[in-house]
């Protein structure tokens, strides 16, 4: 797993250290991906989904279903927590059943929910360094 600090100076090295990390992935990954809106959440989870055999172009944003669901190598349930501003909003989508042993989980605005994601999780900060420059942090936490 390409864990540590990367820049990225376009949408297309994001997406292909999404797909590096997506090919690593081996079922029951949950990824916290934080970061600013414009700060390339999306474009990494389309890289991550290249990687698990899933075509980037299946991948969209979900803000408005909230949720969506892609097979490929392993299952994807690619959430958005953008538009769920309470801890009861974020439990009505019922996130804990998402995590399963076969699946990989990748959440945006995964800071909304911190306190019901597993502590043994993939942690992802996105940050702009500039208008073009973006730096991905990569760490795991620790397994308990």
């Amino acid at each position: 797993m390409p864990f540590g600090s990367h820049d990225s100076m376009n949408p297309d090295q994001t997406r292909q250290l999404g797909c590096t990390l997506g090919k690593t992935l081996r079922g029951g990954e949950v990824l916290a991906i934080t970061g600013e809106l414009g700060s390339g959440k999306t474009q990494l989870v389309k890289g991550i989904a290249q990687g698990l055999d899933i075509a980037p172009s299946e991948i969209t944003s979900p803000t408005f279903a909230l949720i969506h669901e892609h097979e490929g190598r392993l299952p994807l349930y690619h959430i958005d927590l953008y538009r769920l501003e309470t801890p009861r909003d974020i439990e009505s989508i019922g996130l804990e059943e998402y995590f399963t042993r076969n699946a990989v989980v990748a959440i945006e605005w995964a800071e909304r929910a911190t306190s019901l994601l597993p502590p043994n999780r993939v942690q992802i900060t996105l940050s702009h360094l500039d208008d073009d420059t973006r730096r991905v942090i990569i760490s795991e936490r620790e397994r308990t």
